[in-house]
């Protein structure tokens, strides 16, 4: 199980992965796109190359599962597994805008028990273990205690006409950061109705799980993470006391929105 001390040099290794980053933030790097609308560029290679190196030495018996590394099936043998996204939110990273991250998690027996976001440009960082809370900024962050659906606040850019009595909260590029809103009760949740990659929300939702919210899939199911296809159909993040009723609004379109794939 992980505990302070790893803790304290993944939290060291995640600063100098972001200070990497934020050094070539806004400067001149190459771009291009893996896939249309999955946009890439040097700095995620860097990074990515930086926390492996550093990861890997850490703990030598643990898999590696990364946006920017090609998969090794060797992972799925493995007890404990990386999950990291050198920088979620590469979008906003390449406009110049400050909703990225870099996203750390480590994975053991399908379950995340130590994450860490640090969003230099936000001069945020987000920290969380597996039964310990979950922490921005070394202050202890909960979720929202919101009980009613309607008002509840969710980190979009517009919402669909049969979402109109819920409220816009400002929306990074950043899945992960997303999440983070929930865990610190910025937000009062956020859903995702599409099949998402887990380096994207590992770190993520153990932060938002940590600081109480309810995290399933997009219907409700309980998330597994190092799958041999190291995906799911969408993510729900809610506080505790809006999660069913989140669920319920949504499953209909989720299940379209599954049935399309």
């Amino acid at each position: 199980m992980a505990d302070a001390a790893l803790l304290g040099r993944v939290v060291a290794i995640a600063g100098e992965a972001a200070a990497l980053a934020h050094a070539r933030f806004r400067g001149d790097f190459a771009t291009w796109e893996k896939a249309p609308g999955n946009p890439v560029c040097e700095v995620d290679l860097a990074v990515d190359r930086l926390l492996r190196e550093r990861l890997s030495a850490l703990l030598p018996d643990a898999g590696w599962l990364s946006e920017e590394t090609a998969d090794d099936a060797d992972r799925l043998m493995r007890r404990r597994v990386w999950i990291v996204d050198p920088i979620d939110g590469t979008r906003d990273y390449i406009r110049g805008r400050d909703g990225w991250a870099v996203s750390i998690a480590l994975v053991e027996d399908g379950q995340p028990v130590l994450g860490i976001l640090h969003a230099p440009a936000r001069g945020q960082v987000w920290t969380t273990l597996a039964g310990a809370g979950a922490y921005a900024n070394g202050s202890r962050i909960h979720a929202s205690a919101r009980t009613d659906f309607a008002g509840s606040r969710t980190p979009v850019d517009v919402l669909a006409k049969a979402d109109r009595d819920l409220a816009v909260v400002a929306k990074p590029n950043s899945i992960a950061l997303r999440m983070a809103m929930v865990a610190n009760g910025d937000a009062d949740f956020l859903a995702t109705l599409r099949w998402g990659n887990e380096w994207d929300v590992a770190a993520s939702i153990l932060l938002a799980r940590e600081a109480g919210a309810t995290v399933t899939d997009a219907i409700g199911r309980k998330l597994r993470f190092n799958q041999p296809r190291p995906q799911f159909f969408g993510v729900m993040a809610a506080a505790p006391g809006i999660h069913a009723a989140a669920v319920e609004r949504l499953r209909d379109r989720a299940i379209v929105a599954l049935g399309k794939r």
